[in-house]
């Protein structure tokens, strides 16, 4: 069965992948995700931050 993440869990995981001094494998061990999906989950939050519809027009 797949697991529901919400959008400010992901979020948050992503945040700490890049601000924490851990590796990554280990903040995934620690939250009980694999490694994978979080750098699925970045891919997708750099892409949605270069996309023209996030950005905003000034």
């Amino acid at each position: 069965m797949k697991k529901f993440y919400t959008e400010e869990f992901k979020k948050m995981t992503v945040e700490l992948s890049y601000s924490s001094d851990k590796p990554v494998a280990e903040v995934c061990k620690d939250l009980g995700i694999s490694n994978s999906i979080l750098y699925r989950w970045r891919k997708d939050m750099s892409v949605d931050a270069k996309s023209p519809d996030s950005q905003e027009i000034k």
